[in-house]
């Protein structure tokens, strides 16, 4: 009998009767490895089970031990659930339903919106379907096979419009249902473990707000109950901790329909919060010695122009013509980034190879356009504050610069017990700059990172087409993964604006130029921490800070008194004065998140002391107020 060889992760062969599938090689390496299959990998494609193997190929058998097991389990539950969908809504047309990071879901338009029953109908229907044990089948065909078998689906058509001539075309049948798909796929439908279908939002087709809406079913799977249990369980306390519902009861801030998508004011608490959090970084900046500068808001296009924005950025950003007398309009975009106004202040002036670094900061805000479905609270928004910097360096002065930023990337996030990684993204294929540059620029980077003891991956081919790039991802108290910092080399502003310094030979120099923001986002940022620590934050950054407390309304004299000698420390307080039992004043202080509380009696009055509640230990007992004023005089950035 004719044989093939294959060879096995760890550099093994396994000969094999000629025709094997990726099933009958689990079989031959064991028959607990063969009940555990779920797919294979050939030379590092995923495939189906089914696959036929060829000598000589690398092959490896994935189990829901592999880390490829989730996606593949979360696009097969997809599809049982599109089948169970297409079983019980005569009509409905199917769009695309990918996995995605925790679950998966699926586009559907029924000719109305889902409602909760629906979502109960489908779980009932997608446990028959799991278990029937359907196998999920794999057929190759032609595009007008296609074409005939989706005729009556138009997402379906256009996405084989979209197709190239010599693109493999393959279709997977489960049950009644048939969907364009490269697969892989689960062996049957007995492998789906625990789902849940949890929510239904709209989408539009292919993200187009100018298309058709379409009706999105989001869930998720896991192999095990218990694994499906702890995930839900983290959705609920993480929907606890959702900014956006934190936001508003603890007065941070608001949107309004008719101001527009995306655009949050920020009430008393909220403008506080970030005033302190940009004073703390402003303190820290200067002690680095950064140079705090403020742009416009707006530009004339041509400055667009030059740096690029008008042609790469147009469609992201807001333009509008100016009347400027005497015929003349210009045209005028308001900016989604600072750089160009800080290569417009670094030009101002010559400089010479001695006062490099040049480092200019600013709390800038930005508009860009954001589609409204996109938009996502804090998160998102289509106006915010960036906590920005450019440094302007020699090229010997790079990896020195760029260790200086990830200092500070540790300070912050060090003092919001925030973990973080890095990534490092390379020289895309489309990019401007010499290798020469380009390569310097990295291995400044990967040097930068070495020297603070930084572990760090490589996404290739990921930087922007004007230099490498360093990602800071952070790790709430979640253990969530949120994209904050950002370190950029940028060989495409010093060209485009034709800046230079004078060397120590009196020639010209072209500086390099780092943007860097930190927070990133400031509203985003804000976001994160509110989230963070579930509305609870630190001390110093609470925009109250102590509730002063009076039980009855000749308590009042004093209470104020304390506000005075509080507040004399810059201490944020408050004096809960309103009409309402103490046990209820304690609540709304407690529900506010606020840190002391301060409660004043009889007794508080004639010994000169508070009785204090902090949030989390509760009752603190009588302190003396010099105790409060040292705490809260501490606190102070």
């Amino acid at each position: 009998m004719e044989e093939i060889k294959v060879v096995l992760p760890d550099g093994s062969q396994k000969e094999l009767p000629k025709d094997a599938n990726i099933a009958d090689l689990a079989q031959a390496i064991g028959s607990g490895l063969a009940k555990a299959a779920l797919a294979g990998k050939i030379d590092g494609t995923l495939v189906d089970l089914t696959t036929t193997l060829t000598d000589g190929q690398t092959v490896e058998i994935i189990t829901d031990k592999s880390p490829e097991a989730y996606d593949i389990l979360r696009h097969s539950t997809a599809h049982v659930m599109a089948s169970a969908v297409v079983s019980l809504f005569e009509g409905a047309q199917v769009a695309i339903g990918p996995a995605i990071e925790d679950g998966f879901y699926y586009d559907f338009e029924i000719g109305r919106s889902f409602n909760p029953d629906d979502l109960e109908l489908i779980s009932k229907k997608m446990d028959e379907l799991i278990a029937a044990k359907l196998p999920f089948e794999r057929k190759e065909v032609s595009r007008q096979e296609a074409q005939e078998i989706f005729k009556d689906q138009k997402y379906k058509l256009e996405i084989l419009e979209g197709l190239s001539d010599d693109e493999v075309i393959s279709i997977y049948k489960v049950g009644d249902f048939v969907d364009l798909c490269s697969g892989p796929h689960l062996p049957n439908t007995s492998f789906v473990g625990a789902y849940k279908l949890r929510r239904i939002a709209g989408a539009y087709w292919r993200g187009d707000n100018q298309r058709e809406m379409l009706q999105r079913i989001y869930g998720t799977a896991f192999f095990k109950q218990s694994e499906l249990d702890a995930h839900l369980e983290a959705i609920e306390e993480a929907e606890k901790r959702d900014h956006r519902k934190l936001g508003r009861e603890l007065g941070i801030y608001t949107m309004f329909e008719e101001a527009g998508p995306g655009l949050p004011l920020y009430l008393p608490n909220g403008a506080r919060v970030i005033r302190v959090l940009q004073e703390w970084l402003r303190k820290g900046l200067y002690e680095r010695e950064y140079e705090e500068v403020i742009t416009p808001h707006i530009y004339k296009a041509e400055v667009w122009k030059t740096s690029g924005h008008y042609d790469y950025y147009h469609d992201n950003m807001y333009f509008f013509n100016v009347d400027e007398g005497e015929g003349r309009i210009s045209e005028f975009g308001v900016k989604p980034m600072n750089c160009p106004g800080h290569v417009m202040l670094y030009k101002n002036d010559i400089h010479s190879y001695r006062e490099l670094p040049i480092r200019y900061f600013e709390f800038g805000t930005v508009y860009r356009h954001e589609l409204s479905g996109a938009v996502h609270g804090l998160f998102r928004a289509r106006g915010f504050t960036q906590d920005d910097a450019h440094v302007f360096c020699r090229e010997d002065q790079l990896v020195d610069e760029l260790v200086a930023i990830i200092d500070l990337v540790d300070y912050i996030m060090g003092t919001f017990d925030l973990e973080y990684t890095a990534e490092i993204s390379t020289r895309p294929e489309e990019s401007i700059g010499s290798d020469e540059m380009w390569n310097h620029a990295t291995d400044s980077l990967k040097e930068a990172l070495k020297r603070r003891n930084l572990a760090y991956e490589i996404n290739e081919g990921d930087g922007a087409f004007y230099g490498p790039k360093i990602d800071i991802k952070v790790k709430d108290s979640l253990g969530r993964t949120w994209q904050c910092s950002t370190i950029q080399v940028d060989f495409n502003l010093p060209e485009r604006f034709d800046v230079s310094y004078r060397t120590a030979d009196n020639g010209q120099a072209r500086p390099y130029m780092l943007h860097r923001a930190i927070f990133g986002s400031i509203e985003r940022f804000l976001g994160i921490l509110i989230e963070h620590y579930a509305g609870a934050l630190p001390l110093w950054l609470s925009a109250i800070q102590a509730e002063i407390i009076p039980i009855a309304d000749r308590h009042h004299e004093y209470a104020y008194e304390i506000a005075r000698e509080l507040k004399a420390v810059g201490a944020r307080v408050h004096v809960a004065s309103q009409n309402e039992p103490m046990r209820v004043k304690i609540a709304k202080a407690q529900e506010q998140k606020i840190p002391y509380m301060l409660i004043i009696g009889d007794s508080e009055v004639e010994n000169k002391t508070v009785s204090v509640r902090e949030r989390h230990e509760g009752d603190l007992g009588a302190k003396p107020v010099s105790e409060l004023v040292k705490i809260l005089a501490d606190a102070q950035i």
